[in-house]
């Protein structure tokens, strides 16, 4: 489990990242390996754009669990 995303200070899911990371708020994004490529694929080239750093989590479910939801998650980003 990340300990980073326990805290609230987190969005989850594709908009809510999408929205972070073009208002300049997000501090690091997760993504999950096995998320379809299509929707990271825009959001880890935002990250990367703006220099802030991606780090992989084995699954979508631990993405999810670190989050501290009770569905899988593709991405989430840790706010500054």
């Amino acid at each position: 489990m990340i300990q980073e995303l326990a805290g609230s200070n987190k969005v989850v899911g594709a908009k809510q990242v999408r929205r972070a990371l073009r208002d300049g708020r997000a501090a690091r994004l997760y993504m999950a390996v096995d998320a379809d490529p299509r929707l990271l694929q825009p959001l880890v080239q935002e990250a990367v754009n703006r220099q802030i750093p991606v780090s992989q989590v084995p699954s979508m479910k631990e993405l999810g669990a670190s989050c501290g939801i009770a569905v899988g998650a593709a991405v989430a980003v840790l706010l500054k």
